[in-house]
């Protein structure tokens, strides 16, 4: 079952055929799991072998991967099943052969893909091709075979076409993306509860987990609803490996007198809330306080900042501008646009919040605020994840803005 109607999917397929055409691009191949899911709905832990959508400028989109998560796509995709073309299990990582070899069959076939409306055939080998090339999942040996195997077509870049289509959210995706946001209060109360000196990392990290997936309960009110993966995995460094912003965990125990800070995302049917806390054990030294003081006022000012109309550099300028006053400064983007994703990001890789990105804000653009601060020897982690709208910034999470203290 696909997450949403068939109408949202025909909305957001002729976003991305209007960016298309204006950039003279005839056929699209989309290998980002994300922007597979965002076109089709497509859903499943297969993008460790190559697979992609084909997208053309009418008709229903291809879904293209391995025979055996073909059933998958068609248990998820809303596209009719004969538009769901899965490959041969000898090409799965088979230095003879590679899949798009088999993709550019297709491509070539003189009969064409008529189940897609689309105008298949040879046609399609000399046509102008888009593909994501600076890609986690477009690999080298993907542009190579359809090079080889397509060579009368003109391949262009269209990194982000798709991505760049993404980033004002619907009314259902904010509604998922509200339900992750309970989830990562959740997960946040549940650090709280159960951290202790001598604690081991990973036994607080499993309960992080547990927090994450079972999801928020039944109330009077509302219905529960459980928690999906996050597209990455929870970051806690503790003390000196606190100076390092992507550190996971280990089984050592947690010591007192030590700061732990924990980036970490509820995240409901692939979209996600990151948020992230800092955790004292024990007195925090005065330079976590002045930190702290100075990361606060900060938010404040970008979330000031946050307003329709405004850039997204305003953001970081009203952040840097309020922390230097302090002493301090962060050379790194303070935000990025986050939703629907997979692993190894849960950002959509569009917008920064730093110097130079004039990109306008608008109503229901969603973002992860991410003024961290890191040391030589320690680091303060305090975010928000936003959602701008007619007249400002709303927060979509309710966690205590604080440096949180456990004596």
């Amino acid at each position: 079952m696909s997450a949403f109607e068939k109408e949202e999917y025909e909305i957001r397929i002729a976003k991305v055929r209007k960016s298309m055409d204006e950039k003279n691009i005839e056929i699209l191949i989309v290998t980002d799991p994300s922007n597979m899911a965002w076109l089709t709905g497509y859903d499943g832990w297969s993008f460790y072998v190559q697979q992609c959508v084909v997208l053309t400028l009418e008709g229903e989109p291809l879904w293209f991967g391995r025979g055996m998560d073909a059933n998958g796509a068609k248990r998820t995709a809303f596209m009719r099943h004969e538009n769901i073309i899965g490959y041969a299990d000898d090409y799965v990582q088979n230095p003879e052969k590679h899949p798009m070899d088999y993709l550019s069959g297709i491509f070539k076939e003189t009969s064409g893909m008529p189940a897609t409306g689309a105008s298949g055939g040879a046609g399609w080998a000399q046509k102008t091709i888009g593909v994501e090339k600076d890609n986690y999942y477009f690999t080298a040996s993907c542009f190579e075979s359809l090079q080889k195997n397509l060579p009368q077509a003109n391949f262009v870049d269209a990194t982000a076409l798709v991505n760049w289509q993404r980033t004002v959210k619907s009314p259902r995706e904010l509604d998922f993306m509200r339900k992750a946001a309970r989830i990562v209060e959740k997960m946040h109360a549940r650090i709280l509860d159960v951290i202790e000196p001598g604690m081991r990392k990973n036994d607080l990290v499993a309960e992080i987990y547990h927090a994450a997936i079972s999801g928020v309960a039944d109330t009077s009110e509302t219905k529960g609803f459980g928690g999906d993966y996050p597209a990455i995995v929870p970051m806690t460094p503790t003390g000196a490996d606190a100076s390092a912003a992507h550190l996971t965990w280990d089984d050592r125990p947690i010591p007192n007198n030590s700061g732990t800070f924990f980036e970490i995302a509820g995240c409901y049917r692939r979209y996600h809330c990151p948020l992230c806390r800092t955790v004292y054990l024990g007195t925090p030294p005065q330079k976590y306080l002045d930190v702290e003081k100075a990361v606060l006022e900060g938010i404040e000012a970008g979330l000031e900042a946050a307003k329709p109309g405004n850039l997204a550099e305003d953001i970081a300028a009203a952040w840097s501008k309020t922390i230097a006053k302090y002493g301090y400064e962060k050379d790194s983007r303070c935000g990025y646009p986050i939703g629907l994703s997979y692993p190894p990001d849960w950002g959509e890789r569009t917008v920064s919040f730093r110097k130079g990105d004039k990109t306008v804000l608008e109503p229901n653009m969603t973002f992860h605020f991410m003024p961290a601060l890191w040391f030589e020897d320690w680091g303060l982690e305090t975010t928000e994840s936003i959602l701008i709208t007619e007249t400002g910034a709303e927060t979509l999470a309710n966690v205590p803005r604080k440096l949180f203290v456990k004596p």
